[in-house]
């Protein structure tokens, strides 16, 4: 007489198929972009938000061919860091707005002072990402290079520029009594030179 065979029982399997989702799930680690490390601004906004001089902003523009032009004019990418150094280092104020370390042209028609300039980027929705990166690269190195400059000139003993020591403030392994001596000094410089870069919304690339 031929062993009956017996049925699997396959209710289970949805069960463990269900366990398995579960777990891989759980395990599992998704990769994402970290983007662009920008901090909104509050939500608390003036009413009558303080004019700015034409003189105190410095128009940086990406269009949708991937051009860079900067104050209408037409650059090479390789020449924006010195453009806005210039700028940002004018300081062609007198008096109140003074700016007694700067070491730019002065000249009458940039920015006053550190304090009130302000970078205006504004690019275009057909921009490639990658020129919209190096773009930002270029404007933050800016404003790194003079604090920097700052940094070793007032705190010669430290041995390290503002980046470093930014990095040194920011690195978890780094101990409380270090971290409180260099914040002092970071927030001296980031006043000397703070970084006020506005990003237009973008706009539409005109197909026509």
């Amino acid at each position: 007489m031929p062993r009956k065979v017996s049925d699997v029982n396959a209710g289970s399997m949805a069960d463990i198929a269900f366990l398995l989702l579960i777990f891989f799930l759980v395990t599992t680690t998704i990769e994402t972009d970290s983007g662009i490390n920008r901090k909104l601004p509050p939500m608390d906004q003036l009413d009558d938000p303080p004019e700015i001089k034409e003189r105190n902003i410095f128009e940086v523009v990406v269009n949708k061919y991937n051009q860079l032009l900067v104050e209408e004019n037409l650059t090479e990418l390789d020449d924006l860091r010195g453009l806005a150094i210039e700028f940002l280092d004018n300081g062609a104020g007198e008096d109140e707005e003074a700016c007694d370390y700067c070491q730019g042209n002065r000249d009458p028609s940039s920015s006053v002072n550190p304090d009130r300039a302000v970078i205006s980027l504004k690019n275009d929705r057909e921009t490639s990402y990658k020129v919209y990166i190096a773009v930002q690269n270029e404007l933050v190195g800016a404003y790194n290079d003079l604090r920097n400059r700052e940094f070793v000139r007032l705190f010669p003993q430290e041995s390290m520029t503002y980046v470093e020591a930014q990095n040194t403030y920011d690195d978890p392994r780094t101990d409380l009594d270090t971290r409180e001596a260099l914040k002092p000094k970071l927030d001296q410089v980031k006043q000397m030179f703070p970084q006020k870069l506005s990003e237009a919304e973008p706009s539409k690339a005109n197909r026509n």
